[in-house]
């Protein structure tokens, strides 16, 4: 019976190596599921045996003693008959401290202490939701790496080209969720990345995540890299093209084209004497069968995710109304600006020409005045001398007439 009972030990012992593990080392890391053997150091390999185990794990409350005559721990944990102790399917409940103490037959008494970890290894990690492309100088999501059913936590790493990527909060930005599962207890994490790339960087990122297991001796497990194209920043420049060119009648047809450099990530809208129209967005505009009331002045509006809204300039559509009407077609925003620009400094000049034949006029009127100042003063001494004579005439008829 003896004999059997130690064959049955050996073969368990045996089939627990392969399979599991069978340790003596202090510090034990096993995975969740798998059968553990821990060593009663110094135990007779036969019965009889003085052993006891003993354990403080996530199952108990206190320390627990194990009986080797079996019980209703069995189940988790029992001791087998040549003293170790077997833990069938080892799970995150029994990490804690493992005691053994054995005397052997010569009255020495061994004492065996075991801090069991328990880890599982989750599936490779997965980029989800990555980005299309990004825009240097602007703060872009490249993706959100997963990992799912991993203990313990372990951490996530983005890389850049094979460098690793710290976050700064300013280039570089991570914002990280954990999640435990209510009844396996196994760790879900994710974290989304935000770069902002710099002007004149590489064309062609290419962005990678790895997950690094919360224990020694484990390697780590990387994401399928991601290769995005960075787009240089630059400011949109729309503007509205017609077809056909030339006079406009009514009745026929024009077409407005907006035209900017990235139309697949933009949304074209029309604007009509400063008010949108009720139509749904599109790059081009058909007028058909234009009326009078067709006439005004038309611009689109882009509207793109990273760079907002911009508004091109205005183009005039005008409508013949009669044969004395004005002249017909469409005169862009930039030409009408050009014509207002010739008509207000041709209006300064005709302005400055005025002034200057003001001055020239007043400068003038004075001259004269100053050239008839001496004759005027030449009459009025004449005048006097006149008065004079007038005067002294009289008086000398006056002075004969009393004479003698």
């Amino acid at each position: 019976m003896a004999a059997g009972a130690a064959a049955a030990a050996g073969a368990w012992v045996l089939v627990l190596s392969l399979w599991g593990a069978v340790v003596g080392d202090r510090n034990i890391t096993a995975r969740i599921g798998k059968p553990l053997v821990l060593n009663c150091r110094g135990a007779p390999k036969k019965p009889p045996q003085q052993l006891e185990w003993k354990l403080n794990t996530g199952r108990t409350e206190a320390w627990k003693v194990l009986s080797p005559q079996g019980g209703p721990w069995d189940s988790v944990a029992r001791v087998l008959p040549n003293g170790s102790l077997l833990l069938p399917a080892v799970g995150i409940q029994d990490e804690g401290t493992f005691r053994c103490r054995a005397t052997s037959r010569n009255g020495k008494e061994t004492r065996s202490t075991y801090q069991v970890r328990v880890y599982q290894i989750p599936g490779k990690p997965e980029i989800i939701n990555p980005a299309s492309e990004l825009m240097a100088g602007v703060p872009s999501k490249v993706g959100t790496c997963v990992s799912e059913g991993g203990y313990p936590a372990g951490t996530l790493s983005w890389h850049w080209d094979g460098k690793p990527l710290i976050p700064d909060g300013k280039g570089v930005s991570v914002q990280e969720e954990t999640r435990r599962h209510p009844e396996t207890g196994l760790f879900t994490l994710q974290s989304e990345l935000m770069v902002t790339p710099a002007q004149g960087g590489a064309p062609h990122p290419t962005f990678s995540c790895s997950f690094s297991p919360g224990l020694p001796r484990r390697r780590a497990l990387h994401a399928a890299p991601i290769q995005l194209n960075v787009w240089e920043s630059v400011p949109l420049e729309v503007q509205v093209m017609v077809e056909p060119g030339g006079m406009l009648a009514p009745g026929g047809t024009v077409t407005l084209t907006c035209e900017t450099p990235a139309q697949s990530s933009v949304q074209i809208h029309w604007i009509k004497d400063g008010m949108p129209l009720p139509l749904p967005p599109s790059p081009m505009l058909v007028l058909s069968e234009v009326k009078p009331e067709d006439q005004g002045t038309y611009s689109c509006v882009a509207m793109h995710p990273s760079h907002g809204s911009q508004e091109s300039r205005g183009v005039s559509v005008v409508i013949e109304t009669d044969k004395e009407g004005p002249t017909t077609g469409y005169v862009e925003g930039q030409g009408l600006g050009t014509v207002a620009l010739a008509l207000g400094i041709l209006g300064g000049l005709g302005i400055a020409v005025l002034l200057i034949g003001a001055i020239m006029w007043r400068r003038r009127q004075r001259q004269r005045q100053e050239r008839k100042a001496p004759e005027n003063q030449e009459e009025e001494e004449e005048e006097e001398r006149t008065e004079l004579n007038q005067s002294e005439e009289p008086e000398a008829a006056e002075s004969g007439a009393a004479g003698p």
